[in-house]
């Protein structure tokens, strides 16, 4: 029942389109695997071959971490409607820290909010649909704001504080950032 592509489609992008949340899971050569649950108008598809998210402050920076060691990445999306549909992006990944050239180059993308960390870049190697069958169907009730009005609270003396102190070094010791 999977099926793989070398590149997205429209009927692939269409999908990504519809859906509200992702999950992203990465690993350093040793250590830790981390899959983290991603929501709000984060994602981006560029090209059929690379897509990016912005990626927001919080508990810890694993992915950017596992990506400095190892560029791997997969990105899944999961359909929740009663159309069942799992989607793997399979890649390469890089961290793109605000100041950077292609931050601010990508940052044309999305809308300025509190709490911004960095933007993932994605180059799709390949891709694989399965069924998703036995996914159970949700309705999207809201998107939390929690989030974005933590940050606001901090502001931006805070957030670099708290990043300072919990978002430099991963769970297993990697950097996280310079």
């Amino acid at each position: 029942m999977a099926d793989f592509f070398d590149a997205l489609t429209q009927k692939h992008i269409d999908f990504i389109q519809a859906q509200q949340m992702f999950f992203v899971a990465t690993a350093p050569r040793n250590g830790r695997i981390n899959l983290s649950p991603k929501g709000l108008d984060c994602f981006r598809i560029l090209s059929p071959n690379q897509v990016a998210y912005l990626d927001f402050i919080g508990s810890g920076n694993e992915t950017a971490a596992h990506l400095r060691e190892d560029d791997r990445i997969t990105i899944m999306f999961n359909s929740f409607s009663r159309n069942a549909l799992i989607m793997r992006l399979y890649g390469h990944g890089e961290s793109h820290a605000p100041g950077s050239k292609k931050f601010e180059s990508l940052m044309s993308l999305y809308e300025q909010a509190p709490g911004i960390r960095q933007i993932f870049t994605i180059q799709i190697d390949n891709l694989q649909t399965s069924c998703g069958y036995a996914v159970p169907v949700y309705d999207l009730v809201e998107e939390r704001q929690t989030l974005t009005k933590w940050s606001a609270k901090k502001g931006e003396q805070g957030l670099k504080d708290y990043v300072k102190k919990h978002n430099r070094i991963s769970i297993d010791g990697l950097p996280a950032s310079d």
